[in-house]
């Protein structure tokens, strides 16, 4: 199966190369009930969900969005060329027809970052020191000829939530916490690969990663590839890796992916006192 111009194959291409832009665009699709054409609860059922399962996504804002998370999370199998064969056995050809260049565009461009990733190595040859020019010398305090600069926890926001970001900085380092943040626009020096940086910080720097939740992170590319690239270091929040955080409210759901973390709300006035506090002794723990 092709992807635009270039022969792609799809199958091979798991199902995280999707951003939410293309979920929540499926999710017109296939959330209204439809009694002539196939909607989430067929593609549910393809997938292998169960009734009881199918039922209780019922009550979802978005429920195919949630599928897809589910199916992505449990099935090994799940990728862009199974969901599209989902879609035309399902004969919504019409479906796949109107996303296609939006799949062709996340595709091209998981494909472009899986080219730019360092490759993997075996621990008995791995190294926490940098062992090449671009993961030295990345940082501001950063000694090329010395140990690396490390931190309590790298942010990852948008640039639209960065006034809260700044607020963070205020009270998490210049107080009696004490903390040392990795905030990317202030932190990070030019000319060197995004995603190789970015990984390196997460995995080797940082001991935790706080992320803002809004509205525009869930339309960031960048911070959804620090949010899996995080949670890929953590399954099942065994270390306690990522705190996720709301300043402010939100017109769509939560993020589905995030859904099973403790959650740090400065939303919730009954909370907000305690706000800066919980969160510093997150960030605090060894």
């Amino acid at each position: 199966m092709a992807s635009g111009d270039s022969k792609v194959d799809l199958w091979s291409v798991p199902l995280v190369a999707l951003n939410m832009k293309v979920r929540r665009e499926l999710g017109l699709y296939l959330n209204p009930k439809n009694t002539v054409a196939a909607d989430w609860m067929s593609m549910a059922e393809t997938m292998g969900f169960s009734y009881l399962q199918i039922k209780n996504y019922e009550a979802s804002r978005n429920p195919t969005t949630i599928i897809l998370e589910e199916w992505q999370a449990r099935c090994s199998e799940a990728s862009v060329g199974k969901l599209l064969s989902i879609l035309e056995e399902l004969e919504r050809k019409d479906v796949v027809e109107e996303l296609r260049p939006l799949l062709d565009a996340d595709v091209k461009r998981y494909l472009m970052k899986k080219s730019s990733e360092p490759p993997v190595q075996v621990p008995e040859v791995d190294s926490c020191v940098p062992r090449t020019q671009e993961r030295a010398g990345i940082t501001l305090e950063d000694d090329p000829e010395g140990a690396p600069e490390l931190f309590d926890a790298f942010i990852c926001y948008c640039q639209s939530d960065f006034k809260f970001v700044n607020e963070m900085i205020q009270h998490l380092e210049q107080t009696e916490y004490n903390l040392k943040l990795c905030v990317f626009d202030r932190d990070v020096l030019p000319g060197s690969c995004v995603w190789t940086i970015t990984s390196e910080l997460i995995e080797r720097r940082c001991k935790r990663m706080v992320v803002v939740i809004s509205d525009e992170y869930l339309e960031s590319e960048a911070c959804d590839f620090q949010t899996k690239f995080a949670l890929s270091l953590c399954p099942g929040a065994r270390s306690k890796r990522l705190i996720p955080v709301i300043y402010k409210p939100m017109k769509n759901p939560f993020p589905s992916i995030l859904r099973f973390l403790t959650v740090c709300d400065y939303t919730r006035p009954c909370t907000q006192m305690w706000f800066w506090k919980r969160l510093a002794k997150a960030l605090s723990l060894p």
